[in-house]
Parts: C-alpha cells; structure tokens; sequence
C-alpha cells in the first residue's frame, strides 16, 4: 500500500484520486537554464510526504537539493550546481574542486579521495607519463552521466520512483572505470536508497578509492544540533594539539555559524550491527528533525565528521570512505589501497532517511547508542590507532 496524507492507498486508490500520480509523486526531468548552472540535466523527486530531492545528472548523478515540508537538508555553498564545463580539476593547485563544491552529496573518486597526491603511474605502462596528478577528491564528481533510465515502477501495491546512469572516468594510458549508480525512493515513504557500482572496464591494473561528501545545512544543522554515530574510538583530529580547543567546537554539538571559523575534521572507528550496518546521524531536537545515513562497514570502513561553521558556509558533513584520512600516500604503504583488474568491481549500498519526529530521532538514537556509546566529552583523545582495513566486499 501507498501512504499518503494520513491514509493506506491501493495502486487503485491513488489512480481513483488523480488523472496521474505526478499530482502527489514522481520523477520529473528538467535543465536548469541560467548562470553557472546553465544547461545541467536535473531529475526532481518528490515522494508525496513532502520529501524533495534533485539529482544532478550532468554532475555524476549526485544529489542536490534535499528539502522535507519546505526545511532544507541538503547544503547550497556559494559556488552552486557549477556547470562540468566550467569545472578547472587541476586549477588552484588542486583545490579548483572547491568552485564546484555543493549540494546534499558530493561523490569523491574513482581512483583519489582526499588532498592533492601525484600517483605513481607505472602501472599504465606509458614511459612519458611518469605520474597522476591527483587534485582534492578525485575527478568524478563533475563528470556527467549517461542517464539509462528514470521513472516510476508499481511493484504489487508499492510504487518505487528510480533513476539509473553510468559515469564514467576514463582516458587513454591511465584509468578506465565505470560508476554505474541507481537511486530508488519508495512514494510515501522518507527512505533515499543509494547502490552504486564501480568496475574497471579497461586492461591496466588500477587503484581504486572512494568517499561521499554527505553535507547536512541549516535548519538540521544549527546551534545546539546533536552528531549521532556508534563510536568505538576518535582516531584523529586534524585540529587536535596545542589547540585543540580554540575553536570551542567539540565533535558532539554544533554550533552557530562563526566569523572566522577554520573547518575541522575528525576520522572515528565505528562499530557495526548484525547486517554489518553503521547508522550516522545529525539531529535537531528542537525542530524534531534529523537526517541519517546507514553505510556497510565492509564497503565503507572509516567515517570523517566534516565541521564546516564558517558564516556563509555553514554546514556538517558526514563522510564514509574506503580509506582512511592517511590519503592515497599512507593506503599505498599500508597496504590498503584496492586494485582493480579488469572485470573487477565494488559495490557501495547507502540509504539516507529523514527523521520526520522526535519519536523518530529517539528510535535512531536507541539504535546508534545500543551499538556503541559514544565518548561523553566534546575533545576526546585521539587514539591515532587507525585499524588495519580488512574484509574487503
């Protein structure tokens, strides 16, 4: 059964009450045609609970706008939904990333994540191309996709509203990899379900590394706002030191936005549950509204906490990644990094869900505490014990 306004709806229910379900759901396809954002194809969900999201064709079918009954949950930075042909990779000595840098979900891949790192490419087998200049986070996010499909799919009483594209990152003597993502929301339902596909189509051994950039704003985010997630150990803190505390922002609570404000960002052990599932979660009690996402610890087995409170960039960013915060310098000499012959593939299932009530925020916080306590204090030490990755998916 569909739930809508209240009530359990039939297939034919819901066709009794409109001429077309787009009157309460759908998927509906559009290009935005103004400014820098001039020309990228965007899908519009909208799930019929007040639940909107838009995914961004042209920039590797990442996630835009996500708003529930008119509250943001998705981040708008000032550099917006930049149009690929505008994106410089290697602009800014790396950090041109940053001018395209917006929206719920940030993909970060295929074969870098983190800070700048020029790869060894003797694995090509091209002697001109000694090395791969790697810019922050990888290439793919600004790459568009080859839309296979989108729409609504009636399975018995269920309608799933999906879409589905390929991205993919290749060039002549280096890297040939394919992200083949689907994306599938039930109508009625709260629920955005990610499953993602990354293979090598080409013949080179090649590394492979990935992370999403999942970045929650205001109202969701605000001062107050409480960081939910199993917490086995802090690992590490890239402000931790002599100034751990200047900036009287702990890892637990957010605060409000701050003028000047240097971004932090934490790496935590996290534990798992019976199916192998880390729920994470960012919680505003006093609006009764919170955002979750669940990774596997065997697809994703290291989580970053991004705290970004500078005014005017105000968000909070939950990040599941295939390594850890050491780079692709420190997964290459412990012996972490994946490598992907042809054929080989990983795959990545992800589900974001709005918490709609506070009997919805406390049901997510019995479960992410019945996992691990997290630390009470605001600095916890840092371990620096970051675990070997092992058990690979």
């Amino acid at each position: 059964m569909v739930q809508l306004y209240g009530k359990n709806l039939s297939r034919r229910d819901v066709a009794a009450h409109a001429g077309d379900l787009s009157q309460f759901a759908g998927v509906r396809s559009m290009t935005l045609d103004d400014g820098l954002e001039r020309g990228i194809r965007m899908l519009e969900f909208r799930t019929g609970t007040g639940l909107r999201f838009t995914v961004l064709v042209d920039r590797a079918m990442d996630i835009a706008d996500c708003d529930y009954q008119g509250k943001a949950i998705g981040w708008h930075s000032p550099s917006g939904f930049r149009h690929p042909g505008l994106h410089e990779y290697e602009g800014e000595g790396g950090l041109g990333w940053m001018r395209s840098f917006s929206g719920l979900m940030v993909t970060c891949g295929l074969d870098h994540i983190l800070f700048m790192y020029d790869a060894p490419a003797d694995n090509y087998v091209y002697g001109p191309r000694e090395t791969i200049k790697q810019s922050i986070h990888g290439r793919v996010g600004t790459i568009p996709a080859r839309l296979t499909g989108y729409g609504e799919r009636w399975e018995g009483e269920r309608c799933i509203l999906w879409a589905e594209g390929r991205v993919r990152q290749a060039t002549v003597f280096g890297e040939h990899l394919e992200l083949v993502r689907r994306i599938e929301v039930e109508v009625g339902t709260n629920d955005i379900r990610l499953s993602d596909k990354v293979v090598n189509l080409g013949f080179y051994k090649t590394p492979h590394m990935y992370c999403y950039h999942i970045n929650v704003a205001h109202p969701v985010l605000a001062e107050g706002s409480r960081y939910l997630a199993p917490i086995k150990d802090v690992v590490w803190a890239a402000h931790a030191g002599e100034n751990y505390c200047k900036q009287n922002v702990g890892y637990r609570t957010a605060a409000a936005p701050l003028n000047p404000f240097h971004e932090q960002v934490w790496q935590h052990e996290m534990a798992a549950d019976g199916n192998g599932e880390v729920p994470v979660a960012l919680v505003n009690d006093a609006l009764g509204l919170g955002f979750e996402v669940t990774t596997r610890k065997d697809q994703f087995p290291c989580m970053y906490e991004w705290q970004n409170f500078q005014s005017a960039h105000y968000a909070l960013g939950i990040e599941p990644s295939t390594n850890h915060v050491l780079g692709q310098a420190g997964a290459r000499e412990r012996g972490e990094m994946i490598w992907l012959e042809h054929g080989d593939e990983r795959r990545y299932d992800t589900r974001f869900r709005i918490l709609t009530s506070a009997d919805e925020i406390a049901a997510s916080e019995a479960r992410i505490s019945g996992l691990a306590a997290q630390p009470a204090e605001d600095y916890p030490e840092p371990s620096g014990n970051f675990e070997p990755i092992r058990g690979r998916a």
